[in-house]
């Protein structure tokens, strides 16, 4: 009788043990990234001059089963709050970009962004921004390259 109860405690104890490292593990969330639908409506209704990149093939009919593309728009003019001029859209995976003359930025995903070519030198995450812009735009002055993550 005591080696079944003492089964039943311990048994307890364990299942109490999972369930509370299930609850008190919450699973980490991008911090300050921008949605896809802020992103196209930006697009929509911007006046900066915009160039794409796409590396993203889309003839292939597994396009949709893809892993998540990174969306990265960085532009060259910041004006007060606001983030324009000439800007570049680009749309993939795992890259790092040239970026030279880049003075803000967005992204779908946290990307880094470095202060030399080929993404070395000092580089910050987006997420950690210290100054943000209208629109969900980051203050990157004296970016040179930027880290796309692999999603």
């Amino acid at each position: 009788m005591q080696f079944t109860l003492k089964a039943t405690i311990v048994q307890i104890a364990t299942v109490a043990l999972f369930v509370t490292s299930a609850v008190a593990s919450p699973t980490p969330v991008a911090a300050n990234v921008v949605a896809n639908a802020q992103l196209d409506h930006w697009l929509a209704t911007t006046d900066a001059n915009l160039t794409f990149i796409n590396d993203v093939n889309t003839t292939s009919p597994l396009a949709g089963r893809a892993t998540l593309d990174t969306r990265v728009v960085y532009c060259n003019i910041r004006s007060h709050n606001l983030c324009g001029g000439a800007c570049t859209v680009y749309n993939g995976n795992s890259r790092c970009l040239d970026a030279a003359g880049t003075n803000c930025l967005f992204a779908t995903t946290n990307v880094g962004f470095c202060d030399r070519d080929g993404c070395g030198g000092t580089c910050n995450q987006y997420s950690s921004c210290g100054t943000r812009l209208d629109g969900g735009f980051c203050y990157t002055p004296g970016t040179r390259s930027i880290i796309v993550p692999f999603t």
